[in-house]
């Protein structure tokens, strides 16, 4: 029975998605607005959990807004209908356009942390196009392997993978996926891991995140330690007409001599990076997430 519901969601993915796929661009675009507004109206309880995390980051002072919080999430949320609709169209292949949109700051980061020879690891979050950003950075500069959970429908999840690998990407699942992480560095390859989300305890560390306690994964800080490879921050944004992919500097590891401190430290300067981001560009970060569970933040 559960494998007749994948065919048909599956199926259903197909029929939806080709229109979006070839509709002039500048059309799918909007389409993808109204759908993520539509959203918006529709899925009540993350639209709340968004309006709420992005209040209390206000008055936790984490957060500075010149507009209605609202307002604020209803741009998010025609932000991922935007991305969604892009992302189809990179999965057909059909429109170069959003590909050569993506414009890159900071290649000369990558160069010098490859001149290393010992791998990269890549950090960011749920900003932006961060989909779009795994593939095209794979196509154009480097190939990178992005950690993930599959998606529930493994008929889907096959379709998307078949989308990474063709653009050089590919996926190491969560699950168990810290063998494949040391494995892929110390072959020089480049790993990517979004570090924005809530985890269990014994996976993290509570830190102030935007004002707030929020318990944040400690696995980037752990293998920076191990593997001594170079930590990049890389972040996508909106620009007028495209997108623009940031590259920060490969960065310090914390000099603390007691070694739980040094990772809390390396933890909370990686997270640091990704606030920053929000603070720049607050309708681009995925506000839907219950960032702050299982932490008191009244």
């Amino acid at each position: 029975m559960r494998k007749a519901v994948w065919l048909l969601e599956a199926a259903l993915f197909i029929l939806l998605s080709i229109p979006l796929a070839i509709l002039p661009y500048r059309i799918s675009i909007k389409v993808g607005e109204l759908l993520g507004i539509l959203l918006f109206h529709l899925w009540r309880g993350r639209r709340k959990i968004a309006i709420e995390n992005l209040k209390r980051s206000v008055l936790a002072g984490g957060i500075a807004i010149s507009d209605l919080p609202e307002k604020i999430i209803r741009n998010n949320f025609k932000n991922l209908g935007r991305s969604f609709v892009e992302l189809i169209k990179v999965y057909y292949g059909i429109d170069r356009r959003i590909f050569d949109s993506v414009h890159f700051e900071g290649i000369e980061n990558v160069n010098a942390a490859e001149s290393m020879g010992r791998g990269i690891l890549f950090l960011t979050g749920h900003c932006g196009n961060w989909e779009l950003m795994a593939v095209v950075l794979s196509a154009r500069l480097k190939s990178v392997a992005v950690v993930a959970r599959p998606i529930n429908n493994p008929f889907i999840n096959g379709i998307v993978e078949r989308v990474r690998k063709r653009c050089g990407n590919r996926v190491i699942y969560k699950q168990g996926a810290l063998k494949s992480i040391i494995q892929t560095l110390r072959n020089n390859g480049a790993v990517g891991i979004l570090m924005d989300q809530a985890v269990l305890s014994d996976e993290g560390y509570v830190i102030d995140f935007l004002g707030r306690d929020a318990w944040t994964t400690k696995m980037p800080a752990l293998i920076a330690r191990k593997t001594g490879v170079p930590v990049i921050p890389i972040f996508i944004h909106r620009i007028n007409g495209g997108h623009r992919i940031k590259i920060h500097p490969p960065l310090e590891l914390s000099e603390n001599g007691n070694r739980e401190h040094a990772a809390r430290e390396d933890t909370k300067r990686f997270s640091s990076f990704i606030e920053e981001y929000i603070r720049n560009h607050p309708t681009e970060w995925l506000w839907i997430h219950r960032k702050w569970k299982r932490v008191n933040t009244s």
